[in-house]
């Protein structure tokens, strides 16, 4: 399944940490595309693991919507749709807005720092399924603090069902990265000043073009 350049980046993990950070990285670099399926004895044999860290990882990557449990294929890396990615953004933009009043006043100095690494690490990333993890680790500090609230559980739900979309819409359009890099280090700014309607604007002005690049990589013909 070529997860070599994968796999090295991450053996330093537990056998558990080291399958699913490899296995969600090809699946978010395009390395693993949607429809492809994955045998626990081939990714096990690959990795140099047994099958037991590979079935918890793609337990793992079901409940983030990457891989679906199929009865008669198995684990099968989630297939792409134009239609889902629309409904998921339309979702993101009535949902996220109503997290960020929750947040504003409970974001502090932990999660900006937390959040600027991130950020600083995003500029420098030349990888794509690595930039497309930070990016969904980025925003998920925006909420963390509502862990446990459905809210959460619904947007962290559509933050990793957009993860592969995202990925895809980078090949089309290259230019997104450095916008998005801009956009997110804009934020942190935004949060630490605690201005509510102008981080509201950005918000919505980065799901919308993150959207617009999706349906590009759709014209493009890389999402049914």
């Amino acid at each position: 399944m070529a997860l070599g350049r994968f796999a090295t980046a991450n053996r330093s993990r537990t056998a558990h940490e080291y399958v699913l950070t490899t296995l969600r990285s090809a699946i978010l670099g395009g390395t693993l595309k949607g429809g492809t399926r994955l045998v626990q004895a081939e990714l096990a044999a690959e990795l140099g693991v047994s099958t037991t860290p590979v079935r918890e990882a793609l337990r793992d990557l079901a409940t983030e919507g990457l891989v679906v449990m199929d009865p008669h294929k198995g684990a099968v890396v989630r297939p792409l749709d134009i239609a889902e990615v629309r409904e998921i953004y339309e979702l993101r933009m009535t949902l996220e807005p109503l997290m960020v009043r929750r947040m504003i006043a409970s974001v502090g100095d932990a999660q900006l720092a937390e959040a600027e690494q991130l950020q600083q690490a995003m500029e420098t990333e030349t990888d794509l399924g690595a930039w497309v993890d930070l990016n969904r680790r980025f925003h998920a500090i925006f909420s963390e603090l509502e862990d446990g609230s459905r809210l959460a559980g619904i947007l962290a739900g559509l933050r990793d069902s957009a993860a592969p979309y995202v990925s895809l819409s980078l090949e089309a359009r290259p230019l997104q990265v450095p916008e998005a890099n801009a956009e997110h280090k804009q934020l942190i700014v935004l949060y630490r000043d605690g201005d509510e309607a102008a981080i509201l604007d950005l918000t919505l002005q980065h799901l919308a073009s993150t959207l617009a690049a999706i349906e590009q990589a759709h014209d493009a013909g890389l999402i049914g």
